[in-house]
């Protein structure tokens, strides 16, 4: 069993629901991430979405945007990602780490030098936007062979036989996009997203995770009480986009964010 298997399963034993904090990897610059990363889990972190920054980050808004743009600006590459991976994996054996992006910095790598890397430094699943589960064959066999969850998007527009399919081809959790539109945009109705979270759960046993509009303790703590895990993205990254010129603050106050996520969905 995976570490994300193993996570889910945990969690699920204590009567706890996963928090899943995103960050982009080299944001605001490359040797922020790893103690980012220790100080995310120390505040209550089950899993960790590292994103991988690319140029048209297409489903993302302007938050994560420029957070790319500013990892980029400081030459953050794939093979960069995985070290820090590497590098976070000398104090921490235990949290699962997703990478979440796009296809284009896994196809230019190649798809089995990336995964045995991915592998040896770490990794536990991969999630790649732009990858639908009908065009991924090559691409998921190979991931698996390395023993890496491959993790897919479901939507309020996807339909039933869509997520079917989905949920044959995923394995690790499924990431439901709670709201229609790009990361940071528009809130959320639990209600809604319980009756979809139904619908998932009559094709699949995996986790389901909800990201996507979740900005605070009380939302974080609404979204656990349907979903299995509570994805957290735009917040975290506009809160480190604030202290880019005191990249000391980061961990501080993303940590604290996360800390009062996690007691709220504790509560």
């Amino acid at each position: 069993m995976g570490r994300i298997n193993q996570c889910f399963e945990s969690l699920k034993a204590d009567g706890r629901k996963a928090l899943i904090p995103y960050v982009t990897a080299g944001d605001p610059q490359p040797s922020v991430t790893v103690p980012l990363l220790h100080a995310m889990v120390d505040a209550g972190a089950d899993i960790i979405e590292l994103g991988v920054p690319f140029s048209d980050p297409m489903a993302d808004g302007p938050v994560i945007q420029l957070a790319c743009e500013r990892a980029l600006r400081h030459g953050t590459r794939l093979l960069d990602i995985l070290e820090m991976v590497k590098e976070f994996r000398v104090v921490d054996k235990q949290t699962p780490v997703v990478l979440m992006g796009y296809l284009n910095p896994i196809e230019t790598l190649g798809y089995e030098s990336f995964a045995k890397q991915a592998s040896v430094a770490g990794v536990d699943g991969v999630l790649t936007v732009d990858l639908p589960p009908d065009e991924s064959v090559e691409f998921a066999a190979i991931m698996k062979k390395y023993a890496l969850d491959v993790i897919y998007l479901l939507a309020p527009t996807t339909e039933e036989s869509r997520i079917q399919q989905v949920c044959e081809f995923g394995s690790g959790y499924v990431y439901y996009v709670s709201v229609k539109g790009v990361t940071g945009s528009a809130a959320l109705d639990v209600d809604e997203v319980a009756e979809k979270l139904e619908v998932i759960r009559r094709h699949t046993d995996m986790p389901v995770g909800v990201g996507f509009g979740i900005r605070d303790g009380e939302t974080a703590a609404a979204v656990s009480k349907v979903a299995d895990g509570v994805i957290v993205g735009s917040v975290l990254v506009n809160a480190i986009a604030e202290k880019v010129s005191q990249p000391e603050q980061i961990s501080i106050d993303v940590a604290a964010i996360i800390a009062q996520m996690r007691s709220a969905m504790d509560a």
